[in-house]
């Protein structure tokens, strides 16, 4: 659609949904569990070496649940194994697959801790926003943060250091969690979520790696994850789908359009 005087339409709608070349040039990656990076946006990572992914949910417990959680014992691992130290080690393969440097901080999963310690979404921004700080980045990818209790928290994190601002300039761009987009809702309470909060969440053609064979030999090195990604949630058929990562960039709406809220 154009106006009639052959211009693109809307001022600038050409624009829409595209990345500038400047935004790419120090990307993060907020990952949630030391897997997510890779599982949800690996096509990107394998297009753009150098990126860092900061993985919030990685650190190493003092003592392991003995027995092991389900989720570790899913993984293949028994009792007395160092269940974070191995999945790091399959982290560090995966990324270094795609060109990219991880970046691990120290809050436990759940299954390593008490409920009552668990860590919330201020005291994770604290942490993540001076790593961002000192990253610098000018993209920062974080998760929707649909389903899963901790993606969720780490959503909220995000979103508090986003609000605070950075250093410098960055864009904020949210990635979908595979494969709880794909629980029937989530996607589109986030999107209504982020909408009413005027954060408008707006699909973005994010440039990836159109071929997955790079994504799909990362995904492999999570040895232990894989088998319980594919025991709980049937992994293959998901990453093999046409368009498995999707993008969406988080902004303010258009000058203008702020009424738009008020109708939903």
């Amino acid at each position: 659609m154009s106006d009639q005087d052959g211009a693109p339409a809307g001022g600038g709608m050409h624009e829409w949904g595209l990345v500038a070349d400047a935004a790419l040039e120090r990307v993060v990656v907020i990952s949630p569990h030391l897997d997510d990076s890779v599982l949800s946006c690996g096509q990107f990572l394998s297009a753009h070496a150098g990126t860092t992914v900061v993985t919030v949910f990685s650190g190493i417990p003092e003592h392991y649940p003995d027995p092991p959680s389900r989720w570790s014992q899913l993984g293949g691992f028994t009792a007395g194994d160092d269940v974070v130290a191995a999945r790091r080690a399959e982290d560090q393969r995966a990324l270094h697959r795609l060109g990219a440097t991880p970046r691990w901080l120290d809050f436990l999963e759940s299954m390593f801790t008490e409920d009552d310690a668990r860590p919330t979404a201020p005291q994770i921004a604290a942490v993540l926003g001076d790593v961002l700080d000192e990253l610098d980045p000018t993209m920062v990818l974080a998760p929707f943060g649909l389903a899963n209790p901790e993606h969720v928290v780490v959503h909220e994190a995000s979103l508090l250091v986003r609000e605070r601002g950075l250093s410098g300039p960055v864009e904020w761009v949210a990635y979908e969690d595979i494969a709880y987009n794909q629980i029937p809702g989530q996607l589109a309470w986030r999107v209504a979520t982020l909408f009413k909060a005027a954060v408008w969440p707006t699909p973005v053609a994010m440039p990836v790696d159109p071929s997955p064979d790079a994504k799909r030999a990362a995904v492999a090195e999570y040895t232990s994850q894989v088998l319980a990604l594919d025991a709980d949630w049937s992994l293959w058929p998901r990453l093999d789908a046409p368009t498995p990562e999707q993008y969406w960039r988080l902004d303010a709406p258009p000058p203008g359009w702020e009424a738009m809220i008020d109708l939903v």
